[in-house]
């Protein structure tokens, strides 16, 4: 760097210095924040005036955090992880200072989540078993799961005492680590529900050989929320599908007797991404008994087999069901099949129903649905019915075959 360019930097590193210190003494909280953002994010850090002046920097910062209001805390909070080692000690101070603004020491523990030093790990720790209030603790157990790794060990050893056991597993499942694997897996039989719940959420996200038998075991807790962690979690597991037989296991699931995880069970299901899920997921949506929020979460997941089988069970049940929310949802997810090997089938359900006047296109928000996904599905066989439907009685039926028209061919469309 040219010394005119490096003397430059320095004045500007100064000048923002002299003003720092005017907002200060005046209690001008905003003006501050705004010298502290350009003199430690948007300049160059290590640069050895920002250095020398770090100590000075970092004062400036607490005072903000100390005295300034919500907002202010908020904004200056983004600066201190850029402050260095240097911070960890002033915020533990705060932090462990019962008289300090409990507002104060919550923002504290989020800035040591954020700095991510495991000096911090024991007065978290410490918080989070003897603190009162559960959104602080709440704070602590996420800041100690953004810390990483080096904080498994003292969270493993949270999950013997069952007033810390929970917020332990929350913390352990922020890290998203294998060594996680192994003090997860000592809790998901715990007597309390909300433990086994998250232990089963954050067990799902990893690919270890270990996880699959313990969510099979989950899928038959007597606790709903359980069952449907578990449903979500093998629905994750579609390499597993033929060795672990999860078609057949997940659905059961179908008709379990909370709604949640039937609608979690179809989701997973349709994520297997085989023509024996889409036949039972079509098996639920025509049958009497099926709830309607389950049935239309089965026609999405029809849609989302990503198979052949699944537009064409769609296709029958469209003649097979007496609702109108129902038809509705199947036209308006066959317009967003966007695999090529698909699209000319969507169309070709869509068009039949015109075609051959299902009872559905008598419905005026069924024919302009249908006008869009047309659109939607861009199949150039659609242009003589799209055409057809400019002469609809209803404006919005011939609104959508207008922009259907244009989707399909712009110039023509003119």
């Amino acid at each position: 760097m040219w010394p005119n360019q490096q003397l430059t930097i320095v004045n500007n590193i100064n000048k923002l210095l002299v003003q720092a210190q005017a907002a200060h003494d005046a209690a001008n909280w905003s003006s501050l924040i705004q010298c502290l953002q350009q003199l430690i994010l948007e300049a160059d850090s290590e640069h050895p005036e920002i250095v020398k002046n770090r100590e000075y920097l970092l004062e400036l910062a607490l005072s903000i955090l100390t005295m300034g209001d919500f907002q202010q805390r908020w904004e200056i909070a983004k600066v201190f992880s850029n402050l260095g080692t240097i911070a960890i000690s002033p915020l533990i101070e705060i932090l462990e200072d019962d008289d300090a603004d409990e507002e104060l020491r919550w923002y504290v523990t989020r800035i040591l989540g954020d700095i991510k030093n495991p000096e911090a790990i024991p007065p978290l720790l410490e918080l989070l078993k003897t603190n009162d209030h559960e959104e602080f603790r709440a704070m602590a157990a996420a800041a100690l799961g953004q810390i990483g790794t080096v904080a498994i060990s003292a969270l493993s050893s949270l999950l013997k005492d069952e007033e810390t056991r929970l917020l332990a597993v929350r913390s352990l499942s922020y890290i998203r680590h294998t060594q996680t694997i192994i003090p997860l897996l000592s809790v998901v039989q715990d007597p309390q529900i909300a433990v086994r719940v998250a232990a089963i959420e954050a067990l799902g996200s990893f690919h270890d050989g270990r996880v699959p038998p313990v969510l099979l075991n989950a899928l038959g807790d007597v606790t709903a929320v359980v069952r449907r962690e578990a449903v979500i979690g093998l629905g994750y597991r579609p390499d597993l599908c033929s060795e672990l037989d999860l078609v057949t296991k997940l659905q059961q699931r179908l008709y379990d007797v909370n709604q949640d995880v039937c609608c979690a069970a179809a989701i997973a299901l349709s994520r297997m991404g085989c023509d024996t899920a889409a036949y039972h997921l079509f098996q639920v949506l025509v049958s009497q008994n099926t709830p309607l929020k389950l049935q239309l979460e089965t026609i999405r997941a029809l849609i989302s087999v990503g198979k052949l089988s699944g537009l064409e069970f769609l296709q029958q049940a469209l003649n097979q069901v007496q609702s109108l929310t129902l038809w509705q949802e199947i036209v308006r997810v066959l317009g967003r099949v966007n695999s090529p090997t698909l699209t000319d089938k969507a169309a070709e359900i869509l068009l039949e129903m015109l075609q051959s006047k299902h009872p559905a296109v008598e419905i005026a928000s069924i024919r302009s649905a249908i006008a869009l996904s047309l659109g939607q599905l861009a199949t150039i066989q659609a242009w003589e019915p799209l055409m057809t439907m400019l002469a609809d009685q209803d404006p919005q039926v011939r609104l959508h075959a207008i922009a259907a028209l244009k989707n399909l061919a712009p110039h023509l469309a003119q």
